[in-house]
Parts: C-alpha cells; sequence; structure tokens
C-alpha cells in the first residue's frame, strides 16, 4: 500500500523545477519545490535544475582583424531561466549554449585587432556575453558572465611583441633622461646668473668644493684659481681686454741708427778673398763701401 502511495507522488528540491507531461501535452507552468502528485503512467515529470552551472569552451583557433592567428578559450556561466522553454525548445541545452558560444568566440575574435583583444579584454568579455545571451534567450537559458581565460600567441609573435616592449621601455628611458637634462641645465643656467651678480660668491662656492673634496681623504687636492685673481694677471696693453689670456702681437724690430764716428768700410783686398776660398763679387754687382754709380 505504501510502495503505491509513493508513486503518486514526486519530491522536488528547492534548487530544481519539475514540468510535467500528461498524455504527451506540456503544462503550461513548472511545479517545485516541495512534493508533487502526479497520476503513474498518465503524467510524465521531468526535472530541470536552476543553479548557474558552468561550460567550459575549449580552445578555438581564430583570426583576428589584423591576420594574427591564435587560440582562445573561454568559460561560460549561466542557469536556467524557463523550464519548460529549456525542455520544449531545444534538445540538449547544455550543449546547445555550448556551441553557440564556441561560435560567438570564433565571430567577436575575428572583428577585432591582437591589441586591442589584449589591452580590452573586459569589453570582449561583455561583448561575448550580449551575444550568447541574445542567441540562448529563445530556449529559456539566461548568461550571467562570460570570460576568456588564455590567448596563446605564436612563438615568432611573442618573440616580437617582446622586442617592441623592450624598445618602448628605452624610448621612455631616454626620454626621461633628455627631460632629466633639460631641467638640470636650466636650474645651472639660473645657478650661474645668480653666481654671476654677487662678485664673491664663486669664491664661496669655489672654497665649498674644497671642503667637500677634503672630507673624502683623497690623496691628491685640486685647487682652482679664482677667475678674480685672473684680472689682476692681465696685461694692460693687451689687444682683447675682454680676454685675461690675451697676449699683445709682437711688433717689428727697429733697425739701429747708423752711428756717424764709425771708420767707413774699408774694400777687401781682391786677391784676400781668393786665398781664403770665399767667393769672388761679380763684377756687375758693386763692391762693399764702393760708391754707387
Amino acid at each position: 500500500m505504501m510502495i503505491a502511495f509513493r508513486s503518486f507522488l514526486t519530491v522536488v528540491t528547492e534548487y530544481q523545477r519539475a514540468v510535467f507531461f500528461r498524455f504527451g501535452r506540456i503544462r503550461a507552468q513548472a511545479k517545485g519545490p516541495g512534493l508533487i502528485f502526479r497520476i503513474p503512467a498518465v503524467d510524465r515529470v521531468v526535472k530541470v535544475n536552476l543553479r548557474v552551472e558552468v561550460v567550459d569552451i575549449p580552445p578555438q583557433s581564430a583570426i583576428t582583424a589584423d591576420n594574427v592567428t591564435l587560440q582562445v578559450d573561454a568559460v561560460v556561466y549561466f542557469r536556467v531561466d524557463d523550464p519548460v522553454k529549456a525542455i520544449v525548445g531545444v534538445d540538449n541545452f547544455r550543449l546547445a549554449s555550448q556551441r553557440i558560444a564556441m561560435t560567438s568566440l570564433r565571430s567577436i575574435i575575428g572583428r577585432h585587432e591582437l591589441d586591442n583583444l589584449l589591452a580590452h579584454r573586459e569589453d570582449i568579455n561583455n561583448e561575448l556575453k550580449a551575444q550568447i545571451a541574445l542567441s540562448t534567450q529563445g530556449f529559456g537559458v539566461e548568461v550571467h558572465e562570460v570570460q576568456i581565460r588564455d590567448i596563446s600567441l605564436p612563438a615568432e609573435l611573442v618573440r616580437a611583441m617582446s622586442r617592441q616592449a623592450e624598445a618602448e621601455r628605452e624610448r621612455r628611458a631616454k626620454v626621461i633622461a633628455a627631460t632629466g637634462e633639460l631641467e638640470a641645465s636650466r636650474e645651472l643656467s639660473e645657478a650661474a646668473t645668480m653666481l654671476a651678480s654677487s662678485p664673491g660668491s664663486m669664491q664661496l662656492r669655489s672654497l665649498q668644493t674644497l671642503a667637500e673634496v677634503a672630507t673624502e681623504h683623497n690623496s691628491t687636492l685640486i685647487f682652482p684659481i679664482p677667475i678674480e685673481l685672473l684680472e689682476f694677471m692681465r696685461r694692460p696693453g693687451a689687444v682683447d681686454d675682454a680676454s685675461p689670456f690675451a697676449v699683445p702681437p709682437p711688433s717689428r724690430p727697429i733697425p739701429p741708427a747708423p752711428n756717424p764716428s764709425a771708420p767707413p768700410a774699408v774694400a777687401p783686398v781682391p786677391g784676400a778673398a781668393a786665398e781664403l776660398g770665399s767667393p769672388m763679387p761679380a763684377e756687375d754687382e758693386p763692391q762693399a763701401g764702393s760708391p754707387s754709380a
């Protein structure tokens, strides 16, 4: 008696709903949860799980908009919103949801470039979720979330991207160094202007530098000569007074004036030069000390 009575009752848990078929015709609404009465051999009950289910999308080979071949896998979280549509509208709503997610993933990957796909993954997930939800709405399945888990790139592309990232880092480092040099030059220019306005400031700065060098216990000490001392070393008759190292150009030597009290030059004896081996003067040249014609 108890066994016959139990055949008229069906227990539906909290996370399930029961879809009734009476003589092959489906009831308008699903029943449950709780204890459900049914007529054996007349009613057929199909229980549908309403909890969120996870469907893994296997790696899909896709070509991006910039002709890069890659493999992308994702995961889809969905739940049954209408049990009657999920049973009547499609043969297997789990398999159908997985196939729709696979085709939607390949379609969306083909509409985006690689850089956009890597940098804006959240936007790709939202677009993929909207397209899958639009397709599964007909058989009572609600998509909660879609996430792209991994993007597999070719090895050649990975090396090229690493070189690009390294070059970008070097460019940024050079720009930062150049900006630092520019700012330092501006500060040094302002410091030089302030030091030039005070004559003794350069001397004080030199003494401060010597004090800093002396604290290092170096064996060699360099003592710079102040600029003010060079002003006293300048020559008053220099051509360029602006330069402390200007040297006046050499003057031409002035020949000495002839002395009237000096004895006149005596002409040499003609045979003496030949005996001493010196060349004889030419006949057309005037002899030394002789009056010219």
